[in-house]
């Protein structure tokens, strides 16, 4: 029976990535990608020659099943996102949930993932902390919003550009405009940038200067 790999990929700097990784995506037999046109500049970028197969959030329901086939044949294959760890925020859970299910090993490679450098660059507390990835778009978000207004441990989200100063906005409305929080974007890339300060300043500041990138918001818990 063969090994399913989850194998974490750059955020952005393309030498945060580890020997292993690399290693690994050079052995197995096939590499899963979430878009096989950006992580064959990762490929290129290390000579890596193994062919690849698109695994992302619109196929993967339908693909599993075949996949987990392949691997108890004895195949080993390598999961990958476009950036950072699969299944955080990203597709992998259902596959690797099958192969737990099926006793197919999985291995998963430790690396890159954004929202630990934006906790730790943050200045808030992480001893303790929740991972929330992205709010709901609409149905749930405000009951979501209202629940994590009395959560005591640093929060954590991820959230696109276009959308940041309205969620900003938002968060000011639950969880009031003094609340600290830092705001991270295209960490370990060219403008990697962190702005710090209450909800109602930072949501000023990108106001004025409309973000471009990924963002990771860190917001304070209740005290």
């Amino acid at each position: 029976m063969g090994k399913l790999y989850i194998v974490p990929t750059p955020i952005g700097n393309l030498e945060d990535i580890t020997f292993r990784a690399i290693r690994v995506l050079k052995e197995v037999d096939l590499i899963l990608a979430e878009d096989t046109r950006t992580s064959g500049k990762l490929l290129h970028h290390y000579n890596i020659g193994t062919n690849m197969q698109s695994h992302h959030m619109h196929n993967e329901h339908k693909m599993v099943e075949g996949i987990v086939r392949r691997l108890q044949a004895g195949e080993n294959i390598a999961l990958i996102s476009d950036a950072g760890t699969p299944a955080i925020s990203d597709p992998g859970f259902l596959l690797t949930r099958a192969c737990v299910q099926n006793k197919i090993e999985v291995d998963c490679l430790p690396g890159a993932t954004a929202f630990v450098p934006a906790l730790v660059n943050s200045g808030l507390p992480n001893d303790k902390f929740v991972f929330e990835g992205f709010l709901p778009v609409k149905k749930g978000r405000q009951t979501r919003l209202t629940l994590l207004a009395e959560e005591p441990r640093t929060i954590i989200f991820y959230e696109s550009p276009h959308k940041l100063v309205k969620t900003l906005d938002h968060l000011a409305t639950y969880f009031g405009a003094d609340r600290q929080i830092s705001v991270s974007r295209e960490i370990s890339k060219m403008y990697e940038e962190t702005i710090r300060g209450t909800i109602n300043e930072v949501l000023e500041h990108f106001t004025t200067n409309p973000p471009k990138g990924e963002i990771v918001i860190v917001l304070a818990g209740k005290k």
